[in-house]
């Protein structure tokens, strides 16, 4: 469209205008809400024994990958342990075996006896003891292989606690804290570093229990960064806890970025949630620039021939750069956006793409 031209004295003259076309186009109502992101893996990593911190290989804002070492205890005591359950191991298979040799000397004893049931030789009183005596053997047999199993798992437990002596990150993220430090005695379930997952962020905003209605898993809202970029959500779920004093419960959202690079986000960064209100509705919308504020009401030049005509219109809500248009024009009007401050009604008007016309 061209360039307003002021229009010379005299009302035969022609204007040089813009126009735009009045449009009928679905309005979604939006009410904004404030919420903010939220990680969905944070929280402080802990030790799984206790010791003597060796050594602390992070720092805050350190970026960590999952089974990184974050910080080694001292190994002294878990090593000695490991051995000594190593010892112990060695030595319940030593008396397994000791006992599986009791136990078959035994068996060859008693088939020996059986061998002589039928000759003067054969003792019953003899045989009923070395039957006897086989039981107990396979009894401490039994018992020997328990012990060595116990000595087995012992050790499994020892050479885990080695393992756990290296403090490891359970997911992705950045140090954001650091409890640790270097010499002093850490117990079990003391915290030693605390992560956060920034690839991994989500939206929580506290919504108005009355505009819940629509906000099923699933559904797609926009949602606007600080920066004003435009975002889409999509609600991952509506948690069943309301603020008795605000009527309000916590939505989470999983945010939707398009390309190739997922922007940081940071714990508690703030986002404008649009929440959807009620069902999408067909309007005959305006251009903004192309309405007049004229006493209490609003005016709008239509080009009709050629001419601007003048009309009094109705507006309803705001739609973006649009205003909804209750009476006084119908889709398809063309109406005047630039050089519209300066008409008279009936004058004649040029725009470029003018049927016709010269613009």
């Amino acid at each position: 469209s061209g360039l307003y031209v002021a229009p010379a004295a005299g009302q035969g003259q022609a204007a040089q205008v813009e126009i735009d076309a009045v449009i009928e186009e679905p309005l979604r109502q939006t009410m904004p809400v404030i919420g903010r992101f939220v990680a969905r893996q944070s929280g402080s990593v802990a030790a799984l024994v206790s010791g003597p911190v060796a050594e602390i290989l992070v720092d805050v804002g350190d970026r960590v990958a999952k089974g990184d070492v974050l910080v080694r205890l001292s190994t002294d005591v878990t090593v000695g342990n490991r051995n000594l359950r190593e010892a112990e191991l060695n030595e319940k298979k030593a008396a397994l075996g000791s006992a599986h040799a009791q136990l078959r000397l035994a068996r060859q004893e008693l088939a020996r006896l059986e061998n002589l049931k039928k000759s003067a030789a054969f003792s019953q009183a003899s045989y009923e003891d070395k039957r006897a005596e086989v039981a107990r053997y396979q009894s401490s047999v039994a018992e020997a292989n328990a012990s060595v199993a116990r000595a087995q798992a012992n050790l499994e437990l020892a050479e885990l606690d080695m393992k756990r002596s290296e403090i490891r990150a359970p997911y992705n993220g950045v140090v954001v804290a650091r409890q640790a430090v270097a010499g002093a005695y850490i117990t079990t379930g003391a915290p030693v570093v605390s992560l956060v997952n920034d690839e991994d962020m989500e939206i929580e905003a506290d919504v108005p229990a009355g505009r819940l209605a629509g906000l099923a898993p699933g559904r797609a809202v926009r949602a606007v960064l600080d920066s004003g970029r435009n975002v889409m959500a999509v609600v991952r779920s509506v948690i069943p806890t309301e603020n008795a004093l605000t009527r309000t419960r916590p939505v989470r959202f999983t945010p939707q970025i398009a390309g190739d690079q997922t922007p940081r986000f940071a714990t508690d960064q703030s986002v404008t949630v649009l929440l959807p209100m009620g069902e999408p509705r067909d309007i005959v919308s305006v251009h903004k620039d192309a309405v007049i504020a004229r006493g209490a009401g609003y005016i709008v030049y239509v080009v009709e021939e050629g001419k601007a005509r003048l009309k009094q219109v109705e507006l309803g809500e705001a739609a973006g750069k649009r205003t909804e248009v209750l009476s006084g024009l119908i889709a398809g009007d063309l109406v005047v956006t630039r050089g519209n401050e300066r008409l008279q009604p009936g004058q004649d008007v040029t725009y470029n793409g003018m049927p016709g016309g010269d613009g």
